[in-house]
């Protein structure tokens, strides 16, 4: 029964993911004609716009970060992790490579020139080196087959990747329902957005969900199929 339940939720998660997928690619999109003031872009200065390395490092970080998103969210489909393994092993590389070399390095440029202040550029920047870290480390595991621990350490990377999608959830609650400032709304989701999606993320792990996950998902007769191979 908790299974089914665990699978069920897995399943709405990451339908959902794909949808915000979606939508942020309707997003982006209008970026794509490469002018300067455009939405986000229009906050910032034009001495900011007219450095070279924040161009690069916003335009990488929206497009890897859409792969990383969307990517993400096929792992949160039990059926396709134990009948596609090889699926699962290259989304699963290709997530983990976009946010190592593009996602994140790029997200810690942007960071250094937040709107909001130190806070903001604080809690930016945090959010980028732990995303970054908690990502090798689940990498790392996978590597050592370690399966649990890799398990508990993708599910502390995704939960920082999902503060895209909280960061929006929380700022339209805070805004249109809580009737926060737009400056207090900012910050506070600045933080909110990736350390409260880390403390669930802990209790997920510290009840004893994700061995659950592990043991039901990956039966021991298919567990050694899913395993990297080492470069």
């Amino acid at each position: 029964m908790l299974f089914k339940i665990i699978k069920l939720i897995a399943y709405v998660l990451g339908a959902a993911i794909l949808v915000f997928t979606g939508i942020m690619l309707t997003k982006v999109l209008p970026y794509m004609t490469f002018e300067h003031a455009i939405n986000f872009l229009g906050t910032k200065t034009d001495e900011v716009l007219n450095k070279d390395h924040f161009i690069w490092a916003f335009y990488i970080h929206i497009t890897s970060s859409l792969f990383v998103m969307g990517g993400g969210a096929f792992q949160f489909f039990p059926e396709i992790i134990r009948r596609f393994p090889r699926f699962h092993r290259n989304i699963g590389k290709m997530y983990v490579f976009f946010i190592l070399l593009l996602a994140a390095p790029s997200g810690l440029i942007l960071a250094f020139y937040a709107n909001g202040g130190l806070a903001a550029r604080v809690g930016f920047s945090m959010q980028c080196l732990v995303w970054w870290t908690v990502t090798y480390f689940a990498w790392n595991e996978i590597m050592q087959k370690k399966y649990e621990n890799h398990v508990n350490m993708m599910i502390r990377s995704f939960a920082v990747t999902l503060a895209a999608m909280s960061l929006r959830t929380e700022s339209y609650i805070m805004y249109y329902w809580l009737g926060t400032k737009p400056i207090e709304t900012y910050l506070t989701v600045t933080w909110l957005s990736w350390v409260g999606n880390l403390l669930l993320a802990e209790i997920i792990i510290y009840t004893g969900i994700s061995k659950y996950i592990v043991q039901s998902i990956f039966p021991k007769d298919k567990i050694s199929s899913l395993r990297f191979k080492n470069p």
